[in-house]
């Protein structure tokens, strides 16, 4: 018989085995308590946290046999041995996953009136609930509505959004939350004294980390790495397993970003990734560096999770690098992690985000100050910064190209400005000399945009996108027709040179004169 794996040899079997969801743990086990016991429950939050295992816990806790709620469940009568063994009548799974019909529902709903056959209640688990349809939903209603007195519905989802508000105004909600990577550490640590396993207590960190606060996920990492049960394991091999770069490899990919130097950089990653170590990961490790220097920054170096050691690493990275520098960092190659496809260059994603950080353009800063406003009088518009570029110089980019990525430059301004895309989208590219792009719209936009701050914005939206510098003149175009002229027209688009190429002759049509002949 095949051996059983760690997360389910070592599920919780009472509410004081559970970790980081004391919160929970003693409100339900006041309820038993007092008698207090709600006819439908709402479990809630992420994977690997306890909700399944706490919804078994309490369905043995109903139905426990001991004479003291608080010894409830005792594990020892024959309700709570039957549950442990997965034969237990009155207690009904369901994966909503695979049940999503009304079909099934209806099924429940015509069950759901027998009484108990083995215990004092019947308890439904509805896993992953929040994959129901609509149409499951509703009928659901109405038992949750008004279920029979020996029926108790316990709901579990990840996703609680997907939940229609009238199924959670039925439910006593919970809130499972992430567990401390400690508390993990140190669940792991007791498993493995327990299963005679010989792991260091960093190995245990780094698996823990790995988790992100799903016990379940831990407790499946350590059955991966612990192939050879008198095997040693050590942080080294650990690392190795999990496809983790070291963490002196993590260290210098962000002393070489701190210091500017993309050639050091660049050596790190590719070293790390010639080494067995998965891009994604490595990208993950850099953005908990960085995030912890980031804190370490604006706050204390005690809202990290660290040894000393680790401490006063991101204390000496804070105090080198300016906050600019290290947002802008952090928000890069966290883009890079999200967007990470693998692909035939999995380093790519991070290469690039390392790149755009040492030589991208750099962060406009934002001064923020509050000024009293007394009924200004009105006063000039400012113009807009004269353009260095000779108006007869040739672009750096094409138009065309400045045009065609228009939506582009949009969306990378949004990310810097929420209001300011809706002013630029008013505009339209007119004519690029130089690393000049010239933008027109009526005066009332250009008056909106006319100030060196919201300038500063806008070229760095562009340069972003065109990966160059560019600066950004304004002109006032009229949409006016009888103030238009062949002027605003560019006879160098490629439209208008392909025409002349073809032998076209090109001439302006009034539009008075076209509506008169019926053209």
């Amino acid at each position: 018989m095949p051996k059983q794996a760690l997360y389910l040899a070592w599920r919780p079997m009472l509410f004081d085995d559970m970790i980081g969801q004391e919160h929970i743990t003693r409100t339900l086990r006041n309820s038993l308590k007092t008698g207090r016991i709600r006819h439908a429950y709402l479990f809630s939050g992420p994977r690997g946290t306890g909700k399944t295992t706490t919804a078994r816990l309490l369905a043995k806790a109903v139905n426990c046999r001991h004479e003291d709620p608080n010894q409830r469940p005792c594990n020892q009568c024959a309700a709570c041995i039957a549950v442990n063994e997965g034969r237990y009548l009155d207690l009904i799974e369901i994966d909503a996953a695979t049940h999503t019909g009304v079909d099934d529902v209806r099924d429940l709903r015509e069950k759901i009136a027998f009484s108990p056959g083995e215990g004092t209640y019947k308890v439904y688990i509805i896993d992953e609930v929040h994959r129901f349809t609509g149409n499951a939903f509703d009928a659901l209603l109405k038992t949750l509505e008004e279920p029979p007195d020996h029926a108790i519905f316990v709901l579990a989802t990840t996703e609680i959004d997907k939940v229609p508000a009238t199924i959670k105004s039925r439910c006593l909600p919970f809130e499972f939350r992430r567990v401390p990577l400690h508390e993990v550490a140190d669940r792991l640590q007791m498993i493995a004294e327990a299963e005679g396993l010989h792991i260091d207590r960093a190995a245990l960190e780094l698996i823990a980390r790995h988790g992100t606060g799903s016990v379940r996920d831990s407790i499946s990492l350590l059955d991966q790495i612990v192939t050879d049960p008198a095997e040693h394991i050590t942080l080294d091999l650990a690392q190795r397993i999990l496809g983790t770069a070291s963490s002196e490899a993590v260290r210098d990919l962000l002393v070489a970003l701190a210091n500017q130097d993309s050639a050091e950089g660049l050596h790190v990653i590719n070293q790390a990734v010639d080494s067995g170590s998965d891009p994604h990961q490595l990208g993950q490790q850099v953005i908990d560096m960085l995030r912890a220097v980031l804190l370490t920054q604006t706050a204390s170096a005690d809202l990290v999770e660290a040894s000393n050691e680790d401490r006063q690493f991101f204390s000496d990275l804070a105090a080198h690098m300016s906050r600019a520098y290290l947002l802008r960092g952090l928000r890069l190659f966290n883009e890079a992690v999200n967007d990470y496809r693998g692909g035939w260059q999995p380093q790519l994603a991070l290469e690039l985000a390392l790149l755009e950080s040492v030589h991208g353009p750099e962060e406009v800063p934002v001064v923020t100050q509050t000024v009293t406003v007394q009924a200004p009088a009105p006063a000039a518009t400012p113009e807009p910064e004269a353009p260095t570029a000779a108006p007869d110089e040739p672009p750096v980019i094409p138009m065309s190209q400045v045009q065609s990525r228009w939506n582009d430059m949009l969306r990378a301004l949004n990310r810097l400005n929420r209001t300011a895309p809706a002013v630029v989208s008013q505009f339209q590219v007119i004519k690029v000399y130089g690393n000049v792009v010239v933008i027109g719209s009526e005066d009332i936009y250009v008056k909106r945009l006319q100030h060196p701050e919201k300038l500063g914005i806008l070229e760095r939206a562009f340069s972003d996108v065109h990966q160059t510098s560019l600066r950004v003149q304004l002109v006032r175009v009229s949409k006016d027709p009888s103030q238009q002229s062949n002027e605003g027209i560019d006879l160098d688009d490629p439209l208008f040179a392909a025409g002349r190429e073809l032998g076209a002759d090109m001439q302006m049509i009034d539009e008075e004169d076209t509506l008169n002949t019926g053209e």
